[in-house]
């Protein structure tokens, strides 16, 4: 009898942390690293890939040749953040590989320069359409010290655009794995998002390979910076 209750105590447990996100292939933001209420979460989208040279494709030139361009378009299913919905979103990202030879490698796809997001990370997403190829797609992130990391993004055999979102872990400790503030530090929290990386399955890296990429976003907690009184001073001197 005892093992039955304890059963059924098991499973409603387990159906309440189910219950915690509103689905099971994407990361709640609200559960990530939340060991208090005091959050204020905001869904940001830090590039819509609208500005042409703002994002360079490289390959070593071993492996192949490299190129990236802008194009009209956009996923239908996308839905623009409230207030933004007049904001310019008519271009996307494309990348567009000539490979030499199969074999295993890599591209690359990066920002002229790291772009800074405020605040503390939760999850990063990305919309891609990655024309059904069993490649795998990383976003490179620096931490607050200026750490690298990778996050796995999602695997690209899929066809048509879809929203790809990782959670961003955060530290056991403060010290260790991607560190996005410290009280020991004045800066401001957060991170820096450097691009992507795609690995490629050797048994497909072969011929013209073509990637789309749209609308990266971020869902931050910038708690401690919209309850910073106005009069305290910054610790940045």
């Amino acid at each position: 009898m005892k093992k039955i209750i304890s059963a059924v105590i098991a499973l409603a447990v387990v159906g309440f942390a189910f219950g915690q996100t509103s689905s099971l292939s994407e990361p709640d933001p609200t559960v990530i690293g939340a060991d208090s209420a005091k959050q204020a979460l905001r869904q940001i989208s830090v590039d819509r890939f609208e500005v042409e040279g703002s994002w360079n494709a490289h390959i070593s030139p071993d492996y192949g040749i490299i190129s990236s361009r802008l194009f009209n378009g956009s996923p239908m299913m996308k839905e623009p953040l409230k207030g933004e919905e007049d904001a310019e979103d008519s271009k996307v990202l494309g990348v567009k590989v000539e490979f030499f030879r199969r074999g295993i490698n890599s591209f690359y796809i990066t920002s002229t320069r790291p772009i800074p997001i405020e605040g503390v990370t939760k999850t990063i997403s990305l919309w891609v359409a990655g024309r059904n190829m069993d490649h795998d797609m990383y976003v490179l992130i620096q931490d607050y010290f200026g750490n690298n990391f990778e996050l796995y993004l999602g695997n690209l055999g899929f066809s048509g655009w879809k929203k790809l979102t990782v959670a961003v872990p955060p530290t056991p400790d403060g010290e260790h794995g991607i560190i996005q503030q410290s009280a020991y530090n004045g800066v401001k929290p957060g991170i820096r998002i450097l691009g992507f990386r795609v690995d490629c399955n050797p048994m497909l890296a072969k011929g013209q390979y073509y990637l789309y990429l749209d609308d990266l976003r971020v869902v931050t907690d910038l708690y401690d910076i919209e309850n910073r009184d106005e009069d305290d001073i910054n610790d940045d001197w």
